[in-house]
């Protein structure tokens, strides 16, 4: 009987990781493809324990992070428009009190620039690993969540 290899969990982990990193954003990205990038690196970054590959993670994710905060500033194309108009009055993600989309990018690069630092002992860097991860999630979702309503 001829067993068929399967390749470990590290390997597929190094393929992820290889491969979220040297994917670039396309030029054409929208405000909701670079959340979901965003949110992306952090779903891998949390779950790594290399320093490189979580160095090279939290680099990829500064850029997108820069990235979304210029596109929070820019007129949302219309396809994205249409998504966001509201029907039911739904409750938001975020507490009032962030509301302000900036503030929260703002966060997450701080955070992201902390780690990158690398000067953390590793419990905190871990402890701020998992609230980066948070912030973004709410982030990602609170810039999709439908509030225009149509006149």
């Amino acid at each position: 009987m001829t067993t068929i290899p399967t390749p470990s969990y590290s390997h597929f982990e190094e393929d992820v990781i290889h491969q979220i990193i040297t994917q670039p954003l396309p030029a054409s990205a929208d405000l909701f493809d670079v959340a979901d990038a965003c949110a992306a690196f952090v779903c891998v970054l949390v779950d790594t324990h290399d320093d490189e590959a979580s160095n090279a993670l939290c680099g990829r994710l500064l850029q997108a992070l820069n990235q979304f905060r210029h596109l929070c500033d820019e007129d949302l194309p219309p396809h994205l428009i249409e998504q966001l108009i509201a029907g039911e009055n739904v409750t938001s993600c975020i507490p009032d009190c962030w509301q302000e989309t900036a503030t929260l990018v703002e966060y997450a690069q701080a955070l992201t620039q902390a780690l990158l630092s690398n000067t953390l002992p590793p419990p905190l860097a871990t402890s701020l690993t998992g609230l980066l991860h948070d912030v973004v999630y709410l982030l990602a979702e609170f810039v999709k969540e439908p509030y225009l309503t149509v006149h």
